[in-house]
């Protein structure tokens, strides 16, 4: 199969998989994404999850969030990990929309990037998910697939979002990279792996990945 017939395969059968995609973090707004994605650096979504209504009760925008002082944004949100970083970047950067933004959230990702806390990955799940800019952001499962599947090298986060970007349609890219997240999560984990239950790898994976399996699975 030719690597244009794996890529339209893929993409027919995360459709027929997950035709709608629900969005893993709760958010109202671009702000409250914005802190919800910065939360989930090391964290699950389900903690998250748990969490943003906690903090957004006292603070849902960057005007009352300056009012918390950082130890009370720590103290909400040390469930989720690593709350000394988050939590000065949260302050931050909201004081920072504020001063330079009439507090709200940019739309290139370039000023994302440049606000405390905030990385590319971040930055491209805001412009995706609050405006609807075409971006690929990668997270783990996005990069474990991409290897698996033989799109990319699995070098790095960075080489497998330009092999995500030249292999699939830009217009497909918002919902693609949410559709591999969740198939990752319920099809093709690290762990407890079973490519028997992986109709994508099974098919088109990387014949090493394959092959590796196999040999791992024999008694």
């Amino acid at each position: 199969m030719k690597k244009s017939e794996k890529v339209s395969f893929c993409m027919e059968k995360l459709e027929e998989l997950y035709p709608e995609v629900p969005i893993p973090l709760d958010y109202k707004d671009p702000y409250t994404l914005l802190i919800a994605v910065i939360l989930s650096a090391q964290s699950t979504d389900v903690r998250v999850n748990q969490i943003t209504p906690l903090l957004f009760a006292k603070a849902d925008n960057p005007y009352d969030m300056i009012k918390l002082s950082v130890e009370e944004i720590r103290e909400i949100i040390k469930p989720v990990g690593l709350s000394p970083m988050k939590s000065k970047g949260i302050h931050g950067l909201s004081q920072i929309l504020i001063d330079s933004y009439n507090g709200a959230v940019p739309k290139e990702i370039e000023a994302l990037e440049k606000l405390p806390s905030v990385g590319h990955k971040t930055a491209s799940v805001v412009v995706s998910q609050a405006f609807g800019i075409p971006a690929f952001p990668v997270d783990t499962h996005i990069h474990r697939l991409m290897y698996r599947w033989g799109f990319s090298s699995g070098k790095n986060v960075v080489q497998t979002e330009s092999d995500a970007k030249r292999l699939f349609p830009q217009e497909k890219w918002n919902k693609l990279h949410l559709q591999i997240i969740w198939y990752g999560r319920e099809y093709s984990p690290a762990r407890g792996w079973n490519i028997e239950n992986d109709p994508i790898t099974k098919t088109i994976g990387r014949k090493s990945v394959i092959d590796s399996y196999y040999k791992k699975s024999k008694p």
